[in-house]
């Protein structure tokens, strides 16, 4: 009888090891997105996000959906974060959460996001060279407004025009693929 007991452990351990890795392979990507549109850089989003597993792993829950799920673990992720930034005396968190969790679900939805980044991609490719340029000096290098212009020989302003039409552009180009 206690042979048996322990086997149903050993069972029951191994099962909820096997959901844990299963639920991480499946919402960890989508969680550090969330995490970084929070506002997170990416060394705290990693840890954030492992914070959540972790926390996940301390109370386990009960899966009803994978809607369901990926909700609970951005509530953890943003909690996780507010807290960070408690502590570290840094609070900037977003001014209207619900309306960042209504675009978020609104552009990432319930596919982890990929279909999203997917759609970016695509888009990305069919800007100009020197609008791609701009914005991967931009957002991939966080090179100043004036080192884009000098990069592309154009004006401060005209480089800010620029990335705001290429960004208009993803933009629209994005939301037609993702109706």
């Amino acid at each position: 009888m206690i042979t048996e007991s322990k086997e149903a452990s050993k069972v029951s351990e191994s099962s909820a090891e096997l959901d844990l890795s299963e639920l991480v392979n499946r919402h960890q990507a989508t969680i550090w997105r969330y995490l970084r549109a929070l506002g997170s850089d990416s060394a705290l989003a990693d840890d954030l996000t492992q914070d959540t597993f972790l926390e996940v792993m301390r109370r386990p829950f009960e899966q009803f959906s994978d809607a369901a799920t990926a909700s609970y673990l951005r509530r953890v992720a943003h909690n996780l974060f507010i807290s960070r930034r408690r502590r570290d005396g840094r609070m900037t968190v977003t001014e209207h959460a619900e309306q960042l969790e209504s675009a978020w679900m609104r552009w990432a939805g319930f596919d982890s996001g990929n279909l999203a980044l997917e759609a970016l991609a695509d888009c990305f490719s069919r800007l100009t060279e020197r609008a791609q340029l701009a914005l991967r000096l931009r957002f991939a290098k966080d090179a100043s407004r004036q080192s884009i212009a000098d990069s592309l020989g154009i004006s401060e302003h005209g480089a800010k025009n620029l990335m705001q039409r290429a960004k208009s552009q993803l933009r629209e180009c994005v939301e037609q693929k993702l109706q």
